[in-house]
């Protein structure tokens, strides 16, 4: 694997902003993002859960551009990989929930014996939240979780704005048919039975702090409250409640810079800070700031 190994002291920093990602697959596909993969990397003693980041469908390059060298400047051990791949090429995420969550198992162990860690924390977005919590119920992740971290995870199933209910007609085909019980997302089309499997019940990990970040403008993962969970050991976040013009979608989601700082306060609650609102338009995030 090629790694990026820290991030440089002139790095210009990340960009907030979805197209950030797309422009690094167009120039370096295949690239993990800055900050991520460094195999030499130990984890500090206030940072002592290596973070472990998954994309949803999508890649490693194109979700991670923002959040990944933020975490590694603020000191954390920052791993990706993109799984799941098949038929879309560097696309990830489409293979089965339950294959992709096996290689997952096997990734975070690579993790765990490089740096040392007894836990890893995982921040993920879209499917991929629903690849985690498949991997801590039912491929022994609960032991190896400190924090759950996800993005608009279609966790209860998505309608996809109502493109869902065309999969009954494709699998009506006879390729079509294969294709369906191959594919990840399609597992999470309402009434689907792997959504009785998945039954994403925080309850069954009482010790992991469970964080869940979603925007109203989420067109992928519908309806939003999707992405939301019920627990004790659950803090949801609806970023509109805490700032209104942020008009971020669900791809831009990772990039966003109020979600980013929630994600920050999930990692080390004990350091937590107020997120400062600012205008986020979708796929595009912060306007430039004008200088004169």
């Amino acid at each position: 694997m090629t790694t990026t190994g820290p991030v440089r002291a002139d790095d210009p920093g990340p960009s907030y902003s979805y197209l950030a990602g797309l422009q690094a697959e167009l120039t370096a596909p295949g690239q993990p993002p800055p900050g991520a993969d460094d195999w030499s990397c130990r984890p500090s003693v206030a940072h002592p859960n290596p973070v472990v980041l998954l994309h949803g469908l999508s890649n490693d390059t194109i979700t991670w551009q923002t959040l990944s060298p933020i975490l590694a400047r603020t000191g954390y051990c920052v791993f990706t990989t993109t799984y799941g791949t098949g038929a879309l090429g560097p696309i990830g995420a489409i293979a089965r929930v339950e294959d992709s969550a096996a290689q997952i198992a096997g990734f975070v162990d690579r993790v765990m014996a490089a740096t040392g860690a007894s836990k890893v924390d995982v921040v993920s977005h879209s499917i991929g939240g629903a690849v985690a919590f498949y991997y801590l119920s039912r491929v022994g992740g609960v032991s190896r979780i400190g924090h759950f971290v996800a993005l608009a995870a279609p966790l209860h199933g998505s309608t996809i704005s109502g493109l869902a209910a065309l999969q009954p007609l494709v699998a009506s085909t006879g390729s079509g048919a294969a294709a369906v019980r191959q594919c990840g997302p399609c597992q999470l089309s309402p009434g689907s039975p792997f959504l009785q499997v998945l039954d994403p019940d925080p309850g069954i990990a009482p010790d992991i702090a469970f964080t869940l970040i979603v925007t109203r403008y989420d067109e992928i993962s519908t309806p939003y409250t999707t992405g939301l969970l019920d627990g004790p050991n659950v803090h949801d976040i609806v970023l509109q409640d805490q700032c209104p013009t942020d008009f971020t979608e669900h791809n831009e989601l990772p990039s966003d810079p109020v979600a980013v700082h929630e994600v920050l306060n999930a990692l080390d609650p004990a350091h937590a800070t107020p997120s400062t609102c600012t205008v986020v338009l979708p796929v595009l995030g912060p306007p430039p700031i004008q200088t004169h």
